[in-house]
């Protein structure tokens, strides 16, 4: 599991956002900011594509424009993979409306000359877990977005096979483990099922 330290020096154990409720309350706590579009995509985009944060910053502008899928090799695993983005088009192309025409990054970063470098995994943590203090959810970290993603499609399609090729994982255990599921609720569920 991605434990990741808190600001106040403590482990904290990061977890997926569970309920649709949870999740639009965590984006509209995310649009309070000053970058609240950018920030609020930022979130979609992860949760609707299970990235890594390190490859979700570094998407630029003409990867995404008007397109319902894309290639990307992913940075940490160098796993080719295709992207997605069919339910996302509409709030991709409503933001990319309001960066400047010269943008080549999706989530640009104010730091240096605006639009041509990304904000860092850091500053997505920082966004991310300022909205979590905002909701009051303090099991936030970048890895909240893709746990989220996992969390979801699993509920969804009860696909583990799919899910493990995802994210690379090499068993089943380790997935569901990930995507906060314990073996006492896969336990649980499975004793429900009626087989005959």
């Amino acid at each position: 599991m991605a434990n990741l330290k808190s600001k106040k020096g403590m482990l904290i154990d990061v977890q997926p956002i569970k309920t649709m409720e949870e999740r639009w309350e965590f984006i509209e706590a995310l649009g309070m900011s000053a970058h609240g579009l950018r920030n609020q995509l930022l979130f979609k985009v992860g949760i609707s594509t299970g990235l890594r944060c390190g490859d979700l910053v570094a998407l630029e502008v003409e990867t995404v424009r008007g397109k319902t899928k894309f290639d990307i090799r992913e940075g940490k695993t160098k796993k080719k993979r295709t992207v997605h983005l069919n339910t996302l088009m509409a709030d991709i192309a409503e933001y990319i409306e309001i960066l400047p025409e010269n943008c080549k990054c999706l989530f640009p970063s104010q730091k240096e000359e605006y639009g041509m470098h990304h904000i860092s995994t850091t500053q997505a943590y920082r966004i991310l877990t300022a909205a979590g203090d905002l909701v009051g959810n303090h099991s936030i970290g970048t890895h909240t977005m893709r746990k989220t993603f996992g969390h979801i499609y699993y509920n969804e399609t009860k696909d583990i096979a799919t899910l493990m090729e995802i994210f690379n994982h090499s068993s089943q255990r380790t997935t569901l483990r990930y995507i906060g599921y314990s073996e006492e609720q896969v336990g649980k569920s499975i004793s429900s099922i009626r087989f005959y």
